[in-house]
């Protein structure tokens, strides 16, 4: 997961609508089954998706009172979190 992508596309549902991303998750996660795929490029869809579903939880955060910072902050101590588990 990339911050600064997760900061954009937070940022991109805040001017725009959160449905916009999950039509995206919805088409990158019906490519991934495309047979023909490398691993290399797969990796990079599930990089995207990663990035849009933070974006989406961030997003949520932010909506609930959170400040960007306080959101984007309190996301990454989760993943890492989790990541350390």
């Amino acid at each position: 997961m990339k911050l600064p992508i997760i900061k954009h596309v937070t940022q991109f549902i805040e001017q725009n609508d959160e449905d916009f991303i999950i039509e995206t998750i919805e088409t990158l996660e019906s490519l991934t089954e495309v047979s023909s795929l490398k691993e290399t490029e797969l990796d990079v869809i599930g990089e995207l998706l990663s990035n849009f579903y933070g974006a989406i939880e961030v997003s949520k955060m932010i909506k609930s009172g959170k400040s960007q910072k306080d959101a984007l902050n309190s996301f990454m101590k989760r993943v890492l979190g989790s990541i350390d588990s």
